[in-house]
């Protein structure tokens, strides 16, 4: 049973130009977390130029993406887990697409993961059972519950431990 929590990040920024509302001003700030993990954040350089962003650090775009990727992940192993399939390897490389909405606002319309997954074990899911997995993680991921970001996973069956993928 979930119970009510919350979750807490800890965003700093400060500012060191005196051009400020030219717009020219750093973008870059940090994200600390409660277990004591900081992050380098700044806009995406797509969106703001260099050098008022830092293309090294983590944008806001592509946290979005992890968090939804992670998410599904977490759930997955833990439906796979519960349903007696063996989870070796889980590989993830999540594209986020971005499209103005009907206000000419951009968002984050879209997520494709594009999952490869190796299992151990005797007991190997069918195709079937693997989009079954899927759906079922996707409907107990926290994030994706949270979003109306369009969510695709497309899955490449690799097989069991030590099968060439």
């Amino acid at each position: 049973m979930i119970v009510a929590m919350s979750h807490r990040a800890f965003i700093s920024w400060s500012n060191s130009s005196s051009e400020f509302l030219e717009g020219k001003y750093s973008r870059e700030h940090t994200w600390r977390f409660d277990g004591g993990v900081t992050v380098a954040g700044s806009s995406s350089p797509s969106v703001v130029p260099l050098p008022w962003s830092n293309p090294a650090a983590v944008d806001p775009e592509e946290a979005f993406v992890a968090a939804i990727s992670s998410c599904h992940m977490l759930s997955f192993l833990w439906v796979a887990a519960k349903r007696g399939f063996v989870v070796e390897r889980y590989d993830d490389e999540a594209v986020g697409s971005m499209r103005r909405n009907e206000a000419g606002v951009p968002w984050v319309n879209a997520v494709l993961l594009n999952v490869q997954i190796v299992y151990g074990g005797e007991k190997q899911p069918t195709l079937e059972e693997e989009d079954d997995l899927h759906h079922v993680a996707h409907e107990q991921c926290f994030i994706a519950a949270s979003v109306k970001t369009k969510i695709t996973v497309r899955h490449v069956h690799r097989g069991q431990a030590g099968e060439p993928a």
